[in-house]
């Protein structure tokens, strides 16, 4: 089975109030998300929107502020929910990699003082 086996589900953005403003929503990059090392973050199915992330051999895996190895650079955030199927492989989604963000909103802490390789405004 792959995340690109036929099923049936619901399509959504899911709760986008994290969003700053809608810089940067047009230019989102794609991504590959290490669907196993992102496993703590699945819920219901999906990985929630604004779930930051960092780029460790070109895969998108939870970011860790404490972390090493790459986890501690905060490459930006999952621009909208991402449906996975454990055990099939690796997702595909879209990555806000500048704009504006309101911390607060976030499904998952991130500091104002985090380093990142992007552009953003916390707010």
């Amino acid at each position: 089975m792959t995340q690109l086996a036929p099923r049936s589900e619901t399509f959504g953005a899911g709760d986008q109030s994290w969003l700053g403003s809608s810089h940067g929503t047009g230019n989102a990059r794609t991504v590959t998300v290490n669907v196993t090392a992102a496993a703590a973050k699945i819920s219901d199915g999906r990985i929630k929107s604004g779930e930051p992330v960092a780029i460790v051999s070109g895969l998108a895996v939870p970011y860790n502020s404490g972390g090493t190895g790459g986890t501690e650079v905060l490459a930006g955030f999952l621009l909208v929910d991402v449906p996975v199927v454990a055990g099939a492989g690796n997702a595909v989604a879209p990555l806000l990699d500048h704009g504006r963000v309101i911390l607060s909103k976030l499904p998952s802490t991130v500091l104002a003082t985090a380093t990142s390789s992007g552009q953003f405004v916390f707010v």
